[in-house]
């Protein structure tokens, strides 16, 4: 991410055991705040209330109240970064097994990679699962700057905030339904269908009738459609290669590309949709699902984990090349009356 290469197999180790080592020194605080929330606590509220609570910890603060030359912000930045990054699958996976798993709590393994410490520490140990979280770790890593959660993270970063402020800020971001929640409806709809219609192997027929259904009904299908790319997100191919390889069978990935066969024609039929092509949500649940991670509010926080290693690094640049504070424009109403073309009586006797 900072370097533009791909890591050697010695950089690997070296940065595994890097953040093995420093996910270790999480302030015991960070916990008592998740604590203190009520388990019912949608895993977004406890993931961001302990991001917050860990920038007690933050090198930049400390650097910044000292004085610190502003061309040397990286480095008090970068430490940051590090031990954010770090810290996060253990926080992710203490408020999975604290929800879901009775509180039974599994240590980091120093000897595992980190995305092979996330499936560890939620209880799956199996090679499969380590193999299927690097890769949704990968997947979900996007910096660029038009999605929400990495556009709020450069904003806030821009005013100087620490990385645990601005990586906050970019969680409260992914957690909206049009964004990295979107995952976690995808479920919801994908069972909602199963329920309805009475099994896990629907025809092809009627996945159609069900999502036209749904249309009709003055609803959207999630998982479809997309603000930039105008083609099959390239992350849903990705995911779908993997899961043709290693679970062809899975009533969910059967289901999944049974949705992707009829669903981009019949959005592409209203006319009113620019994208009617899959994006990374419509296929990511039904693969953790299909590995026996079933609890569907904990998946927004799994891509809030992989989120970080692309917008986290970015401050990091933002910091080496002093980028200056973004100033979003706003508008008042006599704009938006212009763009719809409504003539303000009014305005006119003035």
């Amino acid at each position: 991410m900072l370097l533009g290469e791909l890591p050697t197999k010695d950089d690997v180790k070296f940065l595994s055991e890097s953040w093995a080592q420093r996910a270790q020194n999480i302030p015991p605080h960070a916990f008592d705040v998740i604590n203190a929330l009520p388990k019912s606590a949608h895993p977004m509220i406890q993931f961001n209330a302990a991001i917050l609570a860990m920038s007690t910890e933050s090198h930049f603060r400390r650097a910044y109240l000292a004085g610190m030359d502003k061309k040397d912000y990286w480095d008090p930045m970068y430490e940051g970064v590090m031990d954010l990054i770090s810290r996060l699958p253990v926080i992710a996976a203490y408020i999975y097994r604290r929800g879901f798993h009775d509180e039974q709590y599994i240590d980091i393994d120093p000897s595992l990679d980190w995305a092979g410490n996330l499936a560890h520490m939620m209880g799956f140990d199996s090679e499969e699962v380590k193999r299927l979280m690097r890769l949704y770790m990968v997947v979900h890593a996007d910096h660029e700057g038009g999605n929400v959660s990495a556009h709020t993270t450069h904003l806030v970063g821009s005013a100087l905030s620490n990385p645990y402020y601005s990586f906050s800020a970019g969680m409260n971001g992914l957690a909206g339904p049009l964004h990295g929640m979107a995952n976690q409806n995808v479920m919801n709809w994908l069972q909602r269908m199963m329920d309805e219609l009475g099994t896990d192997s629907p025809t092809t027929e009627q996945v159609r009738e069900y999502a036209q259904k749904t249309l009709d009904s003055g609803r959207v299908i999630p998982g479809y459609g997309h603000a930039v790319l105008r083609k099959t997100d390239p992350r849903f191919t990705v995911q779908l290669d993997f899961a043709n390889k290693y679970i062809p069978e899975a009533p969910l990935i059967k289901l999944v590309k049974q949705v992707y066969e009829v669903v981009p024609d019949i959005l592409g039929r209203t006319g009113k949709v620019k994208n009617p092509w899959p994006n990374v949500d419509a296929i990511s649940g039904s693969l953790l699902s299909s590995y026996g991670i079933t609890e569907y509010p904990v998946y927004t926080m799994l891509f809030g984990v992989s989120r970080a290693l692309g917008v986290l690094a970015q401050l990091i640049w933002d910091r080496l090349y002093g980028l200056p504070i973004e100033r979003p424009k706003s508008q008042n109403l006599e704009w938006f009356m212009e763009k719809v073309g409504f003539n303000n009586p009014a305005a006119e006797t003035k």
